[in-house]
């Protein structure tokens, strides 16, 4: 059976060939998992040669790493332009919570949990999970650390607190995955523990904002 013949791949600069590999890398990786993300999927997302896709990334570990971290921290920046816009840090976190736990971003969730497990053999992309986590811990950090300032919340201890809640909203996101438990209830579940570890009434975190 003969094969179909490939096209020659357009002349690219080797700006546009690169941005051009890490999109097609970015989207497998979306669209299917970290996991898929291997020289022949990223290749055939834009009808080249693997072997052009070696010659712009030869090292993998590097090109997964670095995929993970462009989705991540764009998800980081999306949660972040949508909540630090409102009035406190209460409406801040109640909508980080709903944002986070409604479902819609499990194409994320994926990527983090094959990143935790293909990072035991990649160090690329342990350090580049290690740096992502960082950044998120930072910013519910920086929510908790506020309500404190503002009388809204009670703890003195921001730094574990948001170490706590960011291992929460990881295990029931990667839990929902494969449906466990009510997956669709998990916001209303890790609700009523974040209001306890801050003082809050219950239900205060789902009530409407004034």
């Amino acid at each position: 059976m003969s094969r179909p013949v490939r096209k020659k791949a357009a002349r690219k600069t080797p700006a546009e060939r690169s941005a051009e590999i890490a999109d097609a890398a970015r989207d497998v990786a979306l669209e299917q998992g970290l996991y898929a993300v291997t020289l022949r999927s990223v290749a055939a997302r834009i009808d080249v040669a693997p072997a052009l896709v070696a010659h712009y990334e030869p090292n993998m570990d590097v090109l997964i790493a670095r995929t993970f971290g462009t989705v991540v921290a764009t998800e980081l920046a999306e949660v972040e332009a949508l909540v630090t816009p409102l009035a406190t840090p209460r409406e801040r976190l109640a909508h980080l919570l709903d944002t986070l736990l409604d479902g819609t971003r499990d194409d994320v969730t994926v990527i983090w949990v094959e990143a935790w497990a293909m990072g035991r053999r990649n160090e690329a992309l342990a350090q580049r999970v290690r740096d992502e986590m960082d950044d998120w811990h930072a910013f519910l950090e920086g929510i908790i650390a506020a309500g404190i300032d503002e009388g809204q919340f009670e703890t003195d201890d921001a730094a574990s607190v948001a170490w706590q809640l960011l291992g929460m909203i990881d295990g029931l996101n990667a839990h929902a995955l494969v449906r466990w438990e009510h997956a669709g209830d998990r916001g209303t579940r890790i609700g009523h523990a974040v209001e306890g570890m801050l003082g809050l009434h219950r239900g205060v975190l789902a009530a409407p904002t004034e």
